[in-house]
């Protein structure tokens, strides 16, 4: 029998569930020197505490059904002062979710007086009833201290309904945020936070962000921005009628959301995502789980080329902790050729800074079979302008489709990208069957899941047409978080 957590296609440094599925990030919260992940676990949330984001304790389940019905996705915060009445005068958590039953979705509270070991349900829930609509979950909740109010963001359809409270207890409608953006699917897990802007001193930005079910248009879920401001009330984007703002250019990075009430003094926000797709959600071939999260990373706003403000992720920096001596090496110049690297690993980290000279296409090949038929590209087109992640050698890709048939998985992912500037930084993560791909200063990434064979750990640099020069290509072999 295999020991937990070194089952055939187990992430070492993500987070998972020991058994059983996990899916939407839920509650995410930090308290009292904890990061709180809770998770959706068949219509209850799971729990799992960290102190660095990188080791977690599970725990028992947090909230279960109860004669209200199943609990959705939710959010969490802190009440510092005891706006709630729940905490006698003193601080404590407080869980907003969706109660589903019956084919009725209303918003609930529970409370918790021990940093979230125990839960207790408010007597009055739901808190905000159904107002007659058949999308209607998945609040996020934070404080909005210009206005002194809480605001919550809640999905409806293909529309974000806002509303505020004193208190957690009573809410009020505010306004409806609609009619923009990828109207593909419904709208799931909004999430709303403040970014300053880089090289801008004193000026921010509001940031909502939605994820898009499962539609034939993009081929499976996906997650859109949306930049704006936002007074408490009502959020105003800056590019209404403009293309979707796409979040991840890969398909296994789905309702993300960010932790409520990190420090101050901290300063960063830091969200995560399911790494699976609601077309394939539960049907890996993964025992005794099914999903996970990607790794946490830290979110910023920064202007491109065009002026234009958009979101780049980075992963946080705790994720160095884990790194192990590195394998150097470079310059590298590889001359319209495939160039084997002598290493070999299923869990690592890569960064490296290219060049060209008229080469078509370069790039990366992780997770590479002996005889190099098994293979993931990670790899930039100077000539088309685009960014591309090839997964249609990855090894196995049979995934059934959640609505019959089977899912288009073995498939080639594109993000536009120009390469005016003739050089790029790229960095990477491997973690057996995940991987992310953060390209410049992280305006571009891609989550990708794979399932290759366990003795397919090759890695190799490529260039077709033209040259391409790694000025430096480092690997940090990383430690599993599990052992």
């Amino acid at each position: 029998m295999t020991e937990t957590y070194h089952e055939l296609y187990r992430p070492q440094y993500h987070l998972t569930p020991p058994e059983g599925p996990m899916s939407d990030p839920n509650g995410m919260v930090f308290y009292e020197g904890e990061y709180h992940q809770f998770y959706q676990f068949t219509g209850r949330w799971g729990h799992a505490v960290s102190r660095d984001l990188l080791h977690w304790e599970h725990l028992p389940l947090a909230l279960v059904t109860d004669e209200l019905g199943d609990i959705w996705s939710g959010s969490a915060v802190v009440d510092w002062n005891d706006s709630s009445g729940f905490f006698g005068g003193g601080s404590g958590l407080v869980a907003i979710f969706t109660h589903f039953k019956d084919g009725l979705q209303s918003q609930s509270i529970a409370y918790s007086p021990d940093k979230g070991r125990t839960w207790v349900k408010y007597s009055g829930n739901p808190v905000i009833p159904n107002p007659g609509l058949n999308d209607f979950r998945d609040p996020k909740v934070l404080w909005h201290e210009e206005t002194g109010r809480w605001a919550m963001a809640v999905s409806v359809d293909r529309a974000i309904h806002f509303y505020s409270s004193p208190n957690l207890r009573e809410w009020q409608f505010e306004s409806v945020f609609e009619g923009t953006g990828c109207q593909d699917a419904v709208w799931e897990c909004p999430d709303l936070f403040q970014l300053p802007l880089l090289g801008e001193p004193g000026q921010s930005r509001w940031v909502l962000h939605v994820s898009i079910g499962d539609n034939e248009v993009t081929d499976g879920s996906t997650a859109q921005y949306f930049v704006g401001h936002f007074d408490g009330r009502r959020f105003v984007c800056e590019h209404e009628g403009s293309a979707p703002r796409w979040t991840d250019y890969g398909q296994d990075f789905y309702a993300a959301v960010s932790y409520s009430d990190i420090p101050r003094e901290d300063g960063r926000t830091i969200w995560l995502g399911w790494t699976s797709n609601w077309q394939y959600p539960f049907h890996s071939p993964t025992e005794p789980w099914k999903g996970g999260m990607s790794i946490p990373r830290v979110l910023r706003l920064a202007r491109n080329g065009a002026g234009e403000l958009h979101l780049a992720q980075q992963p946080v920096q705790e994720l160095e902790n884990l790194r192990e001596e590195p394998v150097r090496f470079g310059p590298v110049e590889v001359k319209d050729e495939i160039l084997r690297l002598p290493f070999s690993g299923l869990s690592y980290e890569f960064e490296a800074e290219v060049s060209w000279d008229r080469a078509a296409e370069w790039g990366i090949r992780v997770r590479v079979s002996d005889d190099g038929e098994e293979h993931t590209v990670l790899g930039f087109s100077p000539e088309r302008e685009e960014l591309f992640l090839d997964r249609r050698k990855s090894g196995f890709s049979e995934l059934p489709k959640r609505t019959g048939g089977t899912a288009n998985f073995a498939k080639v992912f594109r993000a536009p990208r120009s390469g005016e500037d003739g050089r790029l930084f790229l960095r990477g993560f491997v973690d057996d069957s995940v991987i992310e791909w953060f390209v410049g200063d992280g305006e571009e990434v891609f989550t990708s899941l794979v399932y290759p064979r366990p003795e397919s750990g090759g890695l190799e640099l490529f260039a077709r047409g033209g040259n391409a020069t790694f000025s430096h290509f480092t690997v940090y072999p990383l430690k599993s978080v599990w052992t």
